[in-house]
């Protein structure tokens, strides 16, 4: 009684399949990738309609505290902060970067700039209402 290795036995399975299949057009190959695209896209869609609901409310949770720590701090701080940020979106804008990176730096800037408006016409309203 003879036995084979395991490499020849794989070899032989691969030649028989090999030569039972038969020869695919590049028509029905094209076909079956786009097939096979097409379902790992349907895939990564529906985890992702599972997960947007989470990340909208983590996101949602994420601006709440960075508003509320900005309505907390001083205005010595929203000051620097938005110098620092208009000066970064500066430093992106004459390097070229692109516009939707630049738009993106100047986010925390604009949120800091109206927070610090908004405590001005407060204290404006305040001292015209005492009169």
């Amino acid at each position: 009684m003879t036995t084979k290795s395991a490499s020849s036995v794989v070899d032989e399975a691969v030649e028989d399949v090999a030569s039972e299949t038969h020869e695919t057009s590049p028509r029905e190959r094209a076909s079956d990738m786009a097939v096979g695209m097409m379902s790992g896209m349907r895939g990564a869609a529906g985890n992702l309609a599972e997960r947007l609901p989470d990340a909208a409310t983590a996101a949602r949770a994420t601006v709440d505290e960075a508003t509320r720590r900005m309505e907390a701090g001083s205005d010595q701080a929203l000051i620097v902060g938005a110098a620092m940020s208009f000066g970064f979106a500066a430093g992106l804008f004459v390097g070229g970067a692109p516009r939707l990176i630049v738009t993106a730096a100047l986010v925390p800037a604009v949120a800091m700039g109206m927070t610090l408006l908004d405590r001005s016409g407060r204290v404006t309203r305040a001292a015209g209402s005492r009169s």
